[in-house]
């Protein structure tokens, strides 16, 4: 029998940089099990009087499917 994944598209943002895909990585295993993979597509920065002040990621995660 072949293994099925999913992947499911999510955005995060944190004041420190990897904690946003922490975050999303956190608030994704509340509801879904069985996480493989979180791939980073878009990591940016917002920037406040020349400071970054959060870090924004869009991400794609990887879960098996439960039959």
């Amino acid at each position: 029998m072949a293994k099925v994944l999913k992947v499911i598209e999510l955005m995060s943002q944190s004041s420190k940089t990897w904690d946003a895909a922490q975050g999303a990585a956190n608030e994704a295993g509340k509801t879904l099990r069985n996480i493989r993979s979180i791939y980073i597509k878009e990591f940016t920065a917002q920037v406040d009087d020349g400071k970054i002040s959060n870090y924004r990621i869009n991400a794609k995660l990887t879960f098996d499917l439960e039959r």
